[in-house]
Order: structure tokens, then sequence, then C-alpha cells
């Protein structure tokens, strides 16, 4: 189980989330869908550890991650929103400046059954600045995905990826929920909204849960 609490955070003295609290079980796959500027990246990318708050706590199995970024970083696998690549580096590189291991299990990782539904083979050796945002975007997940992370942390994932690698990506994600991981995603894609056993929306700083089936018009009338 992983319990959230006490995450505080404000933009040029507006509050943009406040006193904001989640459990989340193994297992599950939590959503959090809400209007464009709610805080959605800004609550995930705090959680993930690349953002500082005014105050927030995260503890796994009795640890309190927040301030132990080792532990964090082997727990959870982070796919921001934005590009978080190196564009000078190639794709290989990129993925092995984040990977906790040597060449050799390096190598190996790159075999598993992650990153061969990414098909990131055809450009590894390509710089990222030569890539489309379809291909960063499987590189970012790759990263995200190389070191079998325990805890997904995903901000709209499938942003930028052709339907076949949305498809793929989908069905790894629920291959991932069988076998006990657990996924935070941020998502307006149907198909990732089917995936989440539990549906928040993020408004006025707070998490509110809403049926998990709420679709179209039914589920944007609860963003204001």
């Amino acid at each position: 189980m992983i319990k959230i609490s006490d995450v505080n955070f404000s933009y040029k003295r507006t509050p943009i989330l406040k006193d904001l609290s989640l459990q989340i079980d193994q297992g599950e796959c939590i959503g959090i869908v809400g209007a464009n500027g709610c805080g959605k990246s800004t609550l995930l990318s705090i959680l993930a550890g690349s953002r500082r708050a005014a105050s927030a706590s995260m503890i796994y199995e009795g640890k309190e991650l927040t301030n132990n970024p080792k532990v964090l970083s082997q727990l959870v696998g982070y796919v921001p929103q934005e590009n978080p690549l190196l564009p000078e580096l190639s794709a290989y590189d990129n993925l092995f400046l984040w990977f906790h291991g040597n060449k050799k299990t390096f190598e190996k990782a790159l075999h598993q059954e992650s990153m061969e539904m990414l098909m990131l083979t055809d450009f590894l050796c390509k710089p990222v600045k030569s890539l489309s945002g379809g291909m960063k975007k499987r590189v970012s997940l790759g990263i995200a995905l190389l070191n079998d992370p325990k805890l997904l942390i995903l901000d709209e994932p499938s942003v930028a990826l052709d339907l076949p690698c949305k498809q793929d990506m989908h069905h790894y994600l629920s291959k991932c929920l069988s076998s006990g991981k657990t996924v935070l995603i941020t998502t307006h894609e149907e198909a990732e909204l089917d995936l989440c056993t539990t549906l928040y929306i993020l408004k006025n700083g707070s998490l509110h849960k809403v049926a998990k089936g709420l679709r179209g018009a039914a589920l944007i009338e609860q963003f204001f």
C-alpha cells in the first residue's frame, strides 16, 4: 500500500494543491482526470520526486519516500508529459543513463517484454534530436519500464503514440496490474480510463472520487 498525504503546492502564491491525500493499494490503477491547469502534472511530478512541494508525504511499506530519492527511484517508473530526454544522446544512451545496473544486465533488459512492446531496436542508435515525437515518447516509456518498477506514474503516456503502440501499451499495463504492479495515471483516453480501478477528478486543489464508468459529457460535467 502507498499512502500519500499532506501534499501542498502553490504557484506564485496561488494554491494549486491543498492538503491532498490518496491511498493506493497494490495492483490498483488510479486514474486522475481534470481540466487543463488543475495541477495533474504538478501532482505526479511531486510524487515522482522531480518537483519540490511546500509539503508532501509518500509512504510505501512503512518507508517515507519523499526525502529518499534513492529508494524512490528504485520503486517508481515515471513518464512525464514533457519530453525528458537529452537530445544530443542516442536513444540507447538515454536508456542506459537511467538504468540501475551494468552494461551486461542492461543489454539483457533491452530484450524484456516491455522493450519489445515499444519496438525501440530500429532507432536505438539514433540521436534523440532526430526522432519523431512518437519515437521520443517510446524512449520515455522505455526509461520508466526498464528497471521493472513496482509503481508506474504515467502522465498522459500515450500522447504521440500510434494506434498499434497504444494498443500494445494498454495490453502491457493490464499485465502489469495482473502481476501486482500499481499504476497512477493521468489521461483522457477512454482505453486507459477503462484500465482504472478507481477514478478521481482533481479540482480546487483536491481529489474527488467519481464513478469509474463515467465518460463523455457526464465526466466533463464533473470537472467544474
